[in-house]
């Protein structure tokens, strides 16, 4: 019988057929035990949020910023315990995606999957564009030499009247790292692991670095007033507060990409959720020590447009330059390791939804030496190099953040389904505490409290994205689906 419209956009796919479904292109190899999966979540998400956003987050919520990501990190727990389980019980890459094709339909599917490539592409993009900073601030103190104004800052940026063209810019550095992070990708995916665990050790060792020393020059009066007032950055109070988690929220991407990988780990069912849950803490005992060393060592209004803050404190409380040298070495690794492991995740999305059949089969095609998607690498690193390269990081903080809450969002919804679907015993492992609708039904309320606090501008954005997106599965995804040719088969044997 030929399938309606409703049954083609909400027909779903067995987790068991998303573990095994390999398609043309080949498979990817199990090579990730725990500790390097728990390393690619850290490494996905201490860096960002503390290295750069503070620039962005403190001039809207003041001292409170500290209240901002602990609100982002509850939010996260909440859906890392749904992440857990649904990782547990469809162990497959492509993370949420996979996930809301196994319960919620392939439509809701191919939005979340939108969503991931809105949050991962400028993810890496932003993470680049920060690393241009830390990069020259790190020569100036090593060698006196500066990076050349036109070729560090970008085309199109934000300007006190709205966007700004200024021509002649390119900013190169992030060109330059997203080369070596696309290099080391193509090679595999147990050598890219490696290097990312060994960078985020490194990444860790320096926040600490950097606190120990913040804190000799704390100052309690720095802490006063606690909330930001309401001037042109932003509403001021709790309202203040709740815009800056959402701009800060996407530091939590790592959640996600832990999931990405579920089809390249050796014991998927138990590596997954445990290294979402052990990368949860670890980056939010990190966040709230920095963020309250920072705040504590400089007062608020001077984070506003700082260039490499972090390692500006350190030369402000120190009143030398060898500390920022050292922390503008250790952010240059550690928003390598973010840039590498948002990459990662970006691809393997692709791969999923390639597998599919909702996008064109380029990206699923795996080599069979390296065992990595090489085409879906190199176009990755393509687009997210150029996006570096011309536009102003202000633009892509709250986008990133609105795709990441939706994501989370859906799978938050996916919980109470795949219970109903499995049954209430279903896969053995973790299970979300609580039953399966306080837990995911808390989530969502928090993810909602989150996106109710971004800008207009990430909303018309996010609509046009998302009319693209929609488009574009009624145009080629729908028809193409490795779903709808296997119905299609069926219906014609039972004619």
């Amino acid at each position: 019988m030929k399938q309606t419209l409703a049954q083609k956009l909400l027909r779903t796919k067995s987790a068991e057929r998303g573990t095994q479904d390999h398609g043309h292109g080949g498979g990817l190899g199990r090579s990730l035990g725990l500790f390097p999966l728990t390393m690619i979540g850290v490494g996905a998400t201490i860096g960002t949020g503390i290295f750069f956003t503070m620039v962005e987050a403190v001039p809207k919520a003041g001292p409170a910023v500290i209240l901002s990501f602990l609100f982002a990190a509850i939010t996260a727990g909440l859906t890392a315990l749904c992440y857990a389980e649904l990782a547990n019980r469809v162990p497959a890459s492509g993370s949420s995606y996979s996930f809301a094709y196994a319960t919620v339909g392939e439509f809701a599917a191919f939005v979340v999957a939108a969503c991931l490539l809105l949050e991962y592409g400028l993810a890496a993009s932003a993470t680049a564009i920060g690393w241009s900073d830390y990069l020259n601030n790190f020569l100036h103190n090593a060698v006196g030499w500066d990076i050349p104004d036109a070729l560090r800052s970008p085309m199109i940026v934000s300007g006190k009247h709205g966007i700004e063209f200024h021509a002649g810019h390119f900013n190169l550095p992030p060109i330059l790292l997203v080369v070596l992070c696309c290099t080391l990708l193509v090679r595999g995916t147990r050598e890219s692991a490696t290097t990312n665990a060994i960078m985020v050790v490194i990444k860790l060792a320096i926040l600490v670095f950097f606190s120990a020393i913040a804190l000799t020059g704390f100052d309690i009066n720095n802490f006063h007033p606690f909330y930001a007032s309401a001037d042109g950055h932003g509403p001021g109070g709790m309202a203040g507060v709740t815009a800056a988690a959402g701009t800060v929220f996407f530091s939590f991407i790592g959640i996600d990409t832990i999931a990405t990988a579920g089809e390249e780990t050796s014991n998927p069912t138990r590596d997954v959720p445990l290294g979402i849950l052990a990368a949860l803490i670890i980056v939010t005992i990190f966040y709230m020590l920095v963020a309250v060393a920072a705040m504590g060592a400089q007062p608020a209004h001077m984070f506003a447009g700082q260039e490499a803050g972090l390692a500006v404190i350190l030369q402000n409380v120190t009143g030398k330059a060898w500390p920022a040298l050292v922390l503008s070495g250790g952010a240059v690794i550690s928003v390598f390791s973010v840039t590498l492991v948002t990459i990662y995740g970006q691809t393997r999305i692709l791969y999923a939804i390639a597998k599919d059949g909702l996008i064109p089969k380029t990206f699923q095609k795996v080599n069979p030496r390296t065992q990595s998607p090489v085409s879906n690498t190199l176009i990755v690193s393509l687009i997210v190099g150029i996006v570096g390269g011309l536009v102003d990081a202000t633009f892509l903080w709250d986008m990133v953040s609105m795709g990441t809450l939706v994501a989370f969002m859906v799978v938050s919804i996916a919980v109470p389904v795949i219970r109903r679907k499995q049954g209430e015993t279903g896969r053995k492992g973790f299970r979300v505490p609580f039953g399966p609708y306080l837990v995911p039904g808390l989530s969502i309320a928090a993810c909602l409290y989150l996106v109710h606090g971004l800008s207009g501008v990430t909303y018309t954005v996010f609509g046009i994205w998302m009319t693209v997106a929609i488009l574009t599965y009624f145009g080629y995804g729908i028809r193409n689906s490795r779903m709808n040719k296997s119905d299609a088969s069926q219906a014609e044997l039972t004619h």
